[in-house]
């Protein structure tokens, strides 16, 4: 039985105000979250995240089995990433399931994240992520993905 390995999340991070590229994927990669409800809960438990836990959330695109988006801290928080995440698939989880009648669930136990070192490298993760709608086949141009948009900072 062999066990995936994934990179391990780095214990220190030196940047003033780094940036998260951030993926997660539903479990069993369900096609479900590109929906008008779905895609207002996402958004409203971003919107939350300044109070709750001390993060902002940029960019973002909500594709039909994962969700691509940029966080970063606000100064002098101490909230690790993982605990943010982890509340946040709590209740967008309790909230999609219960306005979906879906079954539990609704996320798989662990995330993608990438710290940014660049503003270019920020510009190329989101060319990367506002196409991907357009690679996948859903539409002929990023624009018209009705999915995505930005939170608290471009």
């Amino acid at each position: 039985m062999s066990e995936q390995r994934h990179l391990r999340r780095l214990p220190f991070v030196w940047q003033k105000q780094p940036v998260y590229f951030l993926t997660t994927c539903v479990a069993g990669r369900r096609p479900l979250l590109a929906t008008p409800t779905i895609h207002t809960i996402l958004q409203e438990e971003w919107s939350g995240w300044h109070e709750r836990h001390g993060w902002i959330v940029g960019r973002y695109v909500v594709m039909p089995d994962h969700v691509h988006f940029f966080a970063t801290p606000i100064p002098l928080s101490d909230t690790p990433l993982s605990r943010v995440i982890g509340k946040w698939k709590e209740w967008t989880a309790k909230r999609i399931l219960k306005a979906t009648g879906g079954a539990a669930p609704l996320w798989q136990s662990e995330f993608f994240d990438h710290l940014l070192r660049s503003k270019e490298s920020l510009a190329e993760k989101w060319q990367y992520v506002r196409e991907n709608p357009v690679r996948a086949g859903l539409i002929a141009r990023a624009n018209d993905w009705p999915y995505a948009g930005s939170v608290d900072f471009e």
